[in-house]
């Protein structure tokens, strides 16, 4: 198309992609009275377990309809085939279908008052102040090329951004696990099967360094893993997770694609482009979770763009990386060395399943999941805990089972 031909649309901002984070974006700033245009490519389903926390659904006004299952409590398997239940106490992990949620997210945006666009994204082009927007509309002709103009730009494309690619320096600095995973219909007569409960299994065998899960979403579950190793069969995975829990229902879906691990170095080009989502990096390490920090990515974004429209400085788009990073950052750091070292070898992920049998662990590790904060009320806790990883993770301390099986030798030694 020669964009000479005709005036363009003209937006305040663009959002290329979609998912939680653009969505999110894009209704921020239609509500703050921005004329704001939404890309996003149809037919996609982003692999993933689906967990969201309860302040999620609280900070962004999600309704009943949307949770598919709540689960209140979680069952950890260590390489021995030892499990460790941590029940939640007062709250649950919420469960919801990408593919319903993320439509939904869309639709609200459309409904505060963005522009919507079914097309595949194809180019950025920079013109005087402003960027055009180049796609492939998804009803157009093969080949067709259409341009919209806007004053910004964020590009919440996914974790191999297309936007981040052409505008954003280090974007190629990217961390990535290969995750797939399979929807089933769940069991109906299997009395060990349980609505109400997610499996995590860390075995070497499953994952040599992240970790297998499912999940339950009603009549249905996600069954999944994920793995940095190239060449290790994620697929040949799932199957032998099925075959070994027996959970061989018809397959609804299947799903793969990367997800990040690790922050961006940088989110913005300098001029109007800024990231925000998976195209950012914002997925936690060593659990995966990237559903609540996207959505706050898009928030971020959103404000940062708005301060760069009422401003004209550039430097403004660099507040969403310094803030997400202020609130989440050393959450990030602490989940990057956790599975640095814990998910490196069957023993030492043994003794990380050992950890999460502790009821302050589980009481600590439920509380900041579920608030999204680091828990200041319990600091004995902490201490405890502290030494205690100390201990496991120099192997200089004993594990309680250890402890609990010497405990009757020793009574019998001394008489």
């Amino acid at each position: 198309m020669n964009t000479a031909a005709r005036e363009l649309e003209q937006y305040d901002v663009a959002v290329i992609g979609g998912g939680p984070a653009g969505a999110t974006a894009a209704t921020e700033l239609t509500q703050a009275g921005y004329r704001v245009w939404l890309l996003d490519k149809p037919g996609r389903i982003k692999p993933c377990g689906g967990a969201i926390p309860p302040r999620l659904i609280r900070d962004f006004a999600i309704p009943e309809h949307l949770i598919v299952a709540r689960a209140n409590a979680a069952r950890i398997v260590a390489p021995s085939a030892a499990e460790v239940d941590m029940p939640i106490e007062g709250g649950y992990v919420g469960m919801v279908d990408r593919e319903e949620f993320d439509e939904w997210l869309r639709e609200r945006a459309v409904k505060k008052g963005a522009d919507r666009a079914d097309g595949s994204f194809d180019r950025l082009e920079q013109c005087g102040d402003d960027v055009l927007v180049y796609y492939r509309p998804h009803q157009g002709a093969s080949g067709t090329t259409e341009c919209i103009r806007a004053r910004a730009v964020i590009g919440a494309d996914g974790a191999n951004s297309a936007v981040a690619k052409q505008r954003v320096r280090g974007s190629d600095k990217g961390v990535f696990v290969a995750a797939y995973h399979e929807i089933v219909k769940a069991p109906t007569n299997d009395p060990s099967y349980d609505g109400g409960r997610c499996d995590i299994y860390y075995r070497g065998d499953l994952s040599p360094d992240f970790y297998s899960w499912i999940f339950p979403h009603g009549d249905v579950l996600s069954i999944g893993t994920g793995t940095a190793k190239k060449g290790f069969s994620i697929r040949k995975t799932v199957t032998d997770l099925r075959e070994l829990t027996g959970l061989n229902g018809e397959t609804v879906r299947r799903e793969g694609a990367p997800i990040p691990l690790k922050p961006l170095p940088r989110w913005d080009d300098g001029r109007n482009v800024v990231l925000a989502g998976d195209a950012s990096g914002v997925v936690a390490p060593a659990s995966g979770e990237g559903i609540y920090y996207a959505m706050v990515g898009g928030q971020f974004a959103a404000a940062a763009v708005q301060e760069f429209l009422a401003t004209a400085n550039p430097k403004a788009l660099r507040q969403a990386r310094r803030n997400f990073m202020r609130e989440h950052g050393r959450v990030f750091w602490i989940l990057g060395i956790m599975q640095r070292f814990w998910y490196t070898t069957d023993k030492r992920r043994e003794r990380f399943v050992t950890m999460c049998a502790d009821p302050d662990v589980q009481y600590l590790t439920w509380q900041a999941y579920m608030n999204k904060e680091l828990v200041k009320a319990r600091p004995k806790a902490h201490v405890k805990i502290f030494f205690r990883d100390l201990g496991h993770l120099f192997g200089i301390g004993r594990t309680q089972e250890a402890e609990q099986e010497e405990a009757p030798k020793a009574r019998t030694a001394t008489g």
